[in-house]
């Protein structure tokens, strides 16, 4: 299935039926009286949350989702039906943005939430609803109202508890298939991961979702390479994984390289605390490694952890200093759900 994570939608709910204009004609019944009907409701446009989706590749070929108008009104005082209504699904972790793209109207987290994105018109009064004392006999009716309309994006922004971040060929891919069963490619070049990735890890009985986000380079806020549009799929995360290639010419350059793009990204990335650790490390020889060691800590001011995901070299650490991280991010900031409408 193709990956999409952002989509614009145009979504307008249905017009209410007319009221109906109507009188009793029915032998041996004098001044039978007015009996028009009110017209019906038009349909409503929700969004729901549903589960055994990961993208919004349905919206590239469908942007368009009308409700169906209520019914109008008619004679012996019967009212006009409902319009259907029309449901976009979306997957976890979608937000809804107004034309914008900056005017947050829901954030789609739990699975079974909805959200009313248009409200049908209500249907127009028939006659009868006008009958009084002194006006017996009306002869007019409501015409329904319209129905509301807009265009919409979707944003896709996927719910996982960690993240990997770090240049493309840092081992992000080798060490998400090293702990999780996802299957994202891996080759020896830049930028083998166009899209992001999930895994499900386990870890002394207890479990928690790793996202996995394309490699960045220098420049990447400004578009550079694959840009920083990725960075929103760690966003919800609680915890970061940086990991820094001991290949690499300079394994402090290039940390300071990736804080520099978190930085500039800015939506709190800077903030969310982080495990350094050295990927790769089976290929390096005593001396290189204690050097790279050397370079990371005069950057971030804390010992690395030593990683080969090849060889599972550190790997049991590094999950559980990601578990431990998240347990203190939890008991210092628990997670608030934003209150959705039923």
């Amino acid at each position: 299935m193709k990956f999409l994570d952002e989509a614009k939608v145009y979504v307008r709910s249905g017009d209410g039926g007319a009221g109906c204009v109507s009188f009793r004609r029915e032998k041996f019944i004098e001044f039978g009286g007015p009996d028009g009907g009110d017209g019906g409701r038009g349909g409503d446009v929700w969004i729901e949350c549903v589960e055994g989706l990961n993208t919004l590749i349905d919206y590239r070929y469908q942007q368009h989702f009308k409700a169906r108008k209520g019914e109008h009104g008619s004679g012996r005082n019967r009212a006009g039906g409902k319009g259907e209504d029309v449901i976009l699904k979306v997957p976890a972790g979608t937000e809804i943005l107004s034309e914008d793209r900056e005017t947050l109207i829901a954030d789609m987290t739990t699975v079974g939430q909805r959200f009313r994105l248009a409200k049908g018109g209500n249907g127009g009064f028939g006659n009868a609803y006008f009958t009084t004392s002194t006006n017996r006999a009306p002869k007019h009716a409501n015409p329904g109202l319209e129905g509301q309309e807009q265009w919409l994006w979707l944003r896709l922004k996927l719910i996982a508890d960690a993240g990997l971040v770090g240049l493309p060929n840092a081992g992000k891919s080798t060490f998400l298939a090293t702990v999780t069963a996802a299957k994202p490619k891996i080759a020896d070049y830049p930028f083998t991961t166009l899209h992001p990735g999930l895994g499900v890890v386990r870890v002394d009985t207890r479990e928690f979702v790793l996202a996995d986000i394309p490699g960045l380079i220098e420049g990447a806020h400004e578009g550079v390479g694959l840009g920083d549009k990725f960075l929103a799929h760690v966003e919800r995360c609680r915890v970061l994984l940086h990991l820094v290639e001991g290949t690499s010419e300079d394994a402090g350059a290039a940390y300071r390289l990736v804080r520099t793009e978190l930085e500039a990204y800015g939506h709190g990335l800077e903030d969310k605390p982080e495990v350094v650790a050295l990927s790769k490390a089976d290929t390096l020889d005593p001396e290189t490694l204690e050097l790279q060691v050397a370079r990371i800590e005069e950057e971030t001011g804390q010992t690395p952890l030593i990683l080969s995901s090849a060889t599972r070299q550190g790997v049991t650490e590094a999950l559980r200093a990601l578990m431990a991280r998240m347990d203190a991010a939890a008991a210092e900031t628990p997670v608030e759900r934003p209150a959705w409408q039923p």
